[in-house]
């Protein structure tokens, strides 16, 4: 008998495709949860027309993250920056993105490229 190798085939995909639409939407949720628990940042979000905030978030968390949408879409620093949080409750927020990603086992770099999107850093 001879030796058998055996070759694991790997498919590249980036996290959007591993994630799919809904895991996009699930996470942007969390997120949005995270922040309306922080004492400090919720009371950024009282009247605030959440479903479409969190559209706008999904739609350009699924750019950051290699989905589909428009080309060069600026992620979400000017919807969280036109709430007036200051640069600190900004990188709170970046931190919860972190936190809610990293809970779906995304590569640290995938997680820093999104961040850095979210934070106008970058474009997708």
């Amino acid at each position: 008998m001879g030796v058998r190798t055996t070759e694991l085939v790997t498919c590249p995909r980036n996290a959007f495709d591993w994630l799919g639409p809904a895991g996009v939407r699930g996470a942007v949720i969390r997120w949005l949860r995270l922040v309306a628990a922080d004492a400090e940042l919720a009371p950024y979000l009282i009247g605030l027309d959440r479903p479409r905030f969190a559209c706008r978030l999904t739609a350009q968390l699924t750019a950051a993250l290699g989905g589909p949408g428009p080309a060069g879409v600026r992620a979400a620093d000017g919807a969280w920056r036109r709430l007036g949080l200051t640069d600190e409750q900004h990188w709170r927020v970046l931190d919860y993105l972190a936190a809610v990603l990293c809970g779906l086992d995304l590569p640290a770099a995938t997680i820093v490229a999104a961040q850095r999107v979210v934070a106008g850093e970058a474009q997708a």
